[in-house]
Parts: C-alpha cells; sequence; structure tokens
C-alpha cells in the first residue's frame, strides 16, 4: 500500500491512478528505470565512456541515488518568461546561489540553468550536484514574440565549468524546428565527444495545433512523435509535458498517423497516454522524465505528486520541477522537491 500521505494527496484520483492495469504496451516489452540503466542500456551504445560517467554521476545523486529514477530542479524561467515574473514572488532567486542551493537541500539528482546562474557559481558548486548547463533559450523580449530558441553560449564553456551534462529544447513544429534540429543535433554530437549527457526538452509548439477551441500541444500522439524525433539526435534524456489529451494528427489533419496508434495503442488513461510517449523514446531505453509544470497555488503539492505518479506507473524515469518548488518559501520548495521524490521511493507504487 502506497503512503498514506500519497493516497491523500491523490485525493477521489487514488483508485483511478494507483489501481491502472495498463493493456496497450505491455510493460515486459519496456526498458524500465533500474539501478543498472546505463549497463543495461548505453554500455553497448556509442556514447564514451566520460558519457558513461556523467550519466551515472546524475543517476546516483541525491534521494532517488542508485534507483534509476531522477529529480531534477530546473531554472530557466528567468529567461524563457522573465526574471520578474518567475521571481517576484519569491524574489531570492533573483541570486543564482539560491537556485543551486534549492536543489541540494531538496535532493536532487543534478540542476538545470543557464550559463550566467551555473557559470557564475561553478568553482563553489559543480563538484557537490551535477550541473545542466541549458544551452539555448527563446528569450521572449523581442517583438513580435516568436517560438524560437537561439543558443546562449558554447558546449565547450559548459564543460569549462564542469557540467555533467547540457540541456537543450527544441520547438517541433515551429518555423524555425528545422534550423534549431541541425543546431541542437551538432551540440549534442560535441557534447558527447567531451563527455557529457544529453537531455532534450522535447516540445511542440505551432498555433496550428490549436483546432476548434481545443489544445492538442500537448496530445499524446504529437509529443509522443516529439520525442521520437528526439531520440534520434541521440538525446540521453527526453523531458516532455505531460500528454493532455490525444487525436492531434487527427485534428490537424497533418502528418502521418496509424489508427492502431487510437484503437490500441493508447487509451484516454493519463498511464496509458504517458506510456505511448515512453515508447517513442525507443521503448524506454533512453529515459522520459515529464514536466512538474507551473505553479498553481494551493494544489501544486497534489498535482506535483499526481504528475510523479502518472509519470513512474508509465514507465518513465522521472520528474524535472522548478516553479512549484522556487515559487514559495525555501523550506517549502524543498518539502515540494522531496514529496516528488517520496513517489519513486515507495515501492508500492509500480509500473501499471
Amino acid at each position: 500500500m502506497p503512503s498514506k500521505k500519497i493516497i491523500d494527496l491523490l485525493g477521489d484520483k487514488a483508485g483511478y491512478l494507483l489501481d491502472h492495469k495498463s493493456s496497450t504496451f505491455d510493460k515486459s516489452t519496456l526498458t524500465l528505470p533500474s539501478p543498472t540503466h546505463v549497463e543495461e542500456v548505453w554500455i553497448n551504445s556509442n556514447r564514451n565512456n566520460q558519457v558513461l560517467r556523467s550519466l551515472q554521476q546524475l543517476l546516483s545523486h541525491g534521494r532517488l541515488a542508485d534507483t534509476g529514477y531522477c529529480s531534477i530542479f530546473p531554472v530557466d524561467q528567468g529567461i524563457e518568461h522573465s526574471a520578474g515574473s518567475a521571481f517576484a514572488p519569491n524574489p531570492i532567486y533573483f541570486d543564482p546561489e539560491n537556485i543551486i542551493r534549492l536543489a541540494i537541500e531538496g535532493g536532487c539528482s543534478g540542476v538545470a540553468s543557464t550559463f550566467g546562474v551555473l557559470g557564475l557559481m561553478s568553482r563553489k558548486y559543480a563538484h557537490r550536484i551535477p550541473f545542466i548547463v541549458k544551452i539555448n533559450h527563446n528569450e521572449f523580449l523581442s517583438m513580435p514574440n516568436r517560438y524560437d530558441q537561439t543558443l546562449f553560449g558554447t558546449i565547450r564553456s559548459a564543460w569549462n565549468m564542469g557540467a555533467s551534462a547540457i540541456g537543450a529544447t527544441i520547438y517541433w513544429g515551429s518555423a524555425e524546428s528545422s534550423r534549431q534540429l541541425k543546431e541542437v543535433a551538432e551540440a549534442f554530437e560535441l557534447a558527447h565527444e567531451l563527455g557529457m549527457t544529453t537531455i532534450l526538452w522535447c516540445y511542440t509548439r505551432n498555433n496550428a495545433f490549436k483546432v476548434d477551441g481545443v489544445d492538442y500541444h500537448t496530445s499524446a500522439d504529437l509529443t509522443g512523435q516529439a520525442n521520437h524525433l528526439g531520440v534520434t539526435i541521440q538525446a540521453d534524456i527526453i523531458k516532455q509535458k505531460l500528454p493532455t489529451n490525444n487525436g492531434g494528427y487527427l485534428a490537424t489533419k497533418h502528418g502521418k498517423t496509424h489508427k492502431l496508434v487510437y484503437e490500441k495503442l493508447t487509451t484516454d488513461h493519463p498511464i496509458d497516454l504517458c506510456r505511448y510517449q515512453l515508447a517513442n523514446c525507443y521503448m524506454g531505453k533512453v529515459g522520459l522524465i515529464n514536466s512538474g509544470g507551473e505553479s498553481k497555488g494551493a494544489s501544486d503539492l497534489a498535482d506535483a505528486v499526481e504528475t510523479a505518479v502518472i509519470n513512474k506507473r508509465a514507465g518513465g524515469m522521472g520528474l524535472i520541477l522548478g516553479r512549484k518548488a522556487f515559487q514559495r518559501p525555501f523550506t517549502e520548495g524543498v518539502e515540494m522537491l522531496n514529496a516528488i521524490q517520496d513517489v519513486y521511493l515507495d515501492k508500492d507504487i509500480t509500473i501499471a
């Protein structure tokens, strides 16, 4: 029986999420997170010994160390949105050191942030927690706003500051995605040569993904394909938003799909929708971490635990949670991160 705290936070969704048995992709066909993930998957790949060490470093740090799961604390919203919108609720995070402190005290596997944040504090902290340097951003100050990602620094700079990994975003479906694809693929190649792990924020971005008032940016079929593109450019971990619906291909009448995607490989259950995302990550050989999403206030803790349960029971590798943690008092942020990690540490929450 999962912990009472987790069951209470799930509320009337507890049975729906904890008792679900998936009938889409059988769990026996998936590569699931395990303490020997690097040996099971990557030892046979083209990743060099330094990359294997960096990935193991990430999976052997924090409260989830050596479980196969990871908890990443990301703060890039100061650029992606604006520093004011991100940090006004808790101004201590204008200071980069507090970002890293929260990741450490929250027991995270790694901290993901900008060249500026991590570079400023690298000599003090790069040996204490794995650094994940986010190399590109949508700076969001240009007018008109557009769905684009621009490189903010070099891969060698990330390596020089002692980073274990780099993170990048591609806005699949945007007018600029082909250029982003080329830039990120080249960046990932160099990062691997230097021995760093690669994590891809696999987001779909196009106004055409909104049809008749329904937003399909997080549909299982479109985000699943985004994941499949991401692993193709050799991302070692995929970060994706949790699916909220399905049928994006059908609604947009664009691209190619198959009726069995909807009749056999997915249902309307959130765990099955997330499992379709995982299947597109080479059946789980490349780990899937889902996003914790924006802060909504009082429901944040329950929402984050629900997301973690869905990800874990689908076969995912963990959660990447930022705003829900840093847009509240420091101690509450630590508690939020720990509550998410508790889901992955709870042996009674199993694969569906």
